[in-house]
């Protein structure tokens, strides 16, 4: 059974290229997720979490955090640079790290199981779907959003840019290719879209010319 690819993600963990990462929680997030209007202590599910801030300012907003990540090297980092003392605990779909509001699950997320997707009536996603190549987020719709609850609620933020200029990933998600993926079950709407390119030099430096983010919401069974 296929699963997510690692060997080039852990190696670019193993060696300093997570240019993706930022030293800040992302302003989009700050700027739409009071929008959402979700109750105090909801648990949200960051999937691909890497080591982001995200989930620490999500914790300090009162949410409970549930991040799924692959990497053990990006797992450690998290807690560790934000000094949290976790508490470990292996389980059948991987080692179960917890501090602070926070739980990380390090392991593959297409192994883990229904319940813990239904027990999250929130979604954040900021570099899960862009992480994955088109068969996998093909997957990664049906196997992980179609297991959260009906109520569920949350944000996504994508990377637009022409694919042919650059391979991926990241891979540029469009709006066509979200509402075909996710816009059968759940309602999105676009936010907002920015041009990033200049802040980009690395898209630039590999030929892309026009480089947008994107943030949409997501609400499960709402039309």
């Amino acid at each position: 059974m296929p699963k997510v690819p690692d060997t080039d993600w852990s190696q670019r963990w193993r060696e300093g290229r997570t240019g993706w990462h930022h030293g800040e929680p992302m302003p989009l997030l700050m700027q739409h997720w009071p929008a959402l209007g979700l109750p105090a202590g909801s648990r949200v599910l960051v999937p691909l979490a890497g080591k982001s801030l995200d989930m620490l300012w999500l914790a300090q907003q009162g949410f409970s955090v549930l991040g799924v990540e692959l990497s053990p090297l990006a797992v450690k980092q998290f807690f560790a640079e934000n000094h949290l003392v976790a508490q470990s605990q292996r389980e059948v779909d991987g080692m179960h790290y917890s501090a602070a509001g926070i739980e990380v699950i390090q392991g593959d997320i297409f192994k883990v199981a229904a319940r813990v997707f239904e027990s999250c009536p929130a979604v954040y996603d900021r570099a899960a779907i862009i992480a994955l190549p088109l068969p996998l987020r093909q997957r990664y719709a049906h196997e992980v959003y179609g297991k959260l609850p009906p109520d569920c609620r949350g944000l996504m933020i994508t990377l637009e840019y022409p694919q042919a200029e650059m391979p991926g990933p990241p891979f540029s998600v469009d709006a066509t290719e979200l509402y075909r993926l996710f816009d059968a079950e759940r309602k999105l709407e676009l936010l907002e879209r920015r041009d990033i390119l200049a802040s980009q030099p690395g898209f630039k430096e590999a030929g892309v010319n026009t480089l947008s983010t994107a943030v949409y919401r997501l609400q499960r069974g709402a039309r």
